[in-house]
């Protein structure tokens, strides 16, 4: 059944619950459900908007600790989680936006309805931007711009691609390949390697899971060595890739 305008419904939201180190665990969240008001306050120039998609980000881990690096504010554990999200009005006290408008933001929180005030990171969705999300959007301009401007390319050269069906890493894949690269990616399981291979159009691929030693996999896919890194998850698989890089190769990180 539709909801009404101005009747109260249920909220379910996805609340941080306190800080950690180390990796997140189910239990560092939970699942709560709220009530709101499908209206916003009289005389306000707030929105009200339900999501209806969140995205779900591995540098979210980054601000669920106590400290976090300068100019970025971590999540205030008793709240929801808070990252990019895509929504539609259903009321509004703002001159710029009315009920029907498609919108996307970056403070968007974990629940099914939010009333904001804040709408400087919110902006409209027209028909001609529905890759404004993705390759017009950051996952596009980190791609583009760590390839093209760090990495300095040169047709020929050899690119490995790590997490390379993610959303920067598979934009990172391709554009090596119009550039002229002989390209390998890694990833986490057997249907993103057929994905890198079949769809994106990689030289290569493999599943890192698979792979009980980083190096020989690498000596194996690379045996001439690697021009450019371009590094999405650091750790082992940085510390395999650095051996096998050629002299005066790039690493972005």
């Amino acid at each position: 059944m539709a909801s009404v305008a101005g009747e109260e419904v249920s909220n379910k939201q996805v609340v941080f619950k306190d800080y950690f180190t180390g990796f997140p665990k189910e239990s560092d969240m939970y699942v709560t459900t709220s009530t709101i008001k499908l209206k916003v306050p009289e005389g306000s120039n707030a929105i009200l908007f339900k999501n209806l998609y969140l995205s779900y980000d591995p540098y979210m881990r980054i601000l669920m600790q106590r400290v976090v690096p300068n100019g970025l504010s971590n999540y205030t554990p008793g709240c929801p989680l808070i990252r990019y999200g895509v929504a539609t009005v259903l009321d509004s006290g703002h001159p710029d936006f009315k009920v029907g408008d498609l919108v996307w933001g970056a403070n968007t929180r974990w629940e099914e309805y939010s009333v904001i005030t804040e709408t400087k990171s919110l902006k409209k969705i027209k028909h001609s931007d529905k890759n404004s999300l993705w390759i017009l959007g950051m996952p596009g301009m980190i791609a583009y711009a760590g390839f093209h401007e760090v990495c300095s390319p040169k047709k020929g050269e050899y690119v490995s691609v790590s997490a390379a069906s993610g959303a920067v890493g598979q934009l990172v894949g391709q554009f090596a390949k119009l550039f002229g690269c002989y390209v390998v990616g890694s990833a986490g399981s057997k249907e993103k390697v057929d994905l890198l291979k079949n769809k994106f159009c990689l030289d290569d691929a493999f599943n890192y899971n698979e792979e009980h030693n980083l190096d020989a996999a690498l000596k194996r896919y690379f045996p001439e060595g690697i021009d450019i890194y371009f590094d999405n998850v650091g750790g082992e698989t940085l510390d395999a890739v650095l051996l096998n890089m050629r002299t005066h190769g790039h690493v972005l990180m």
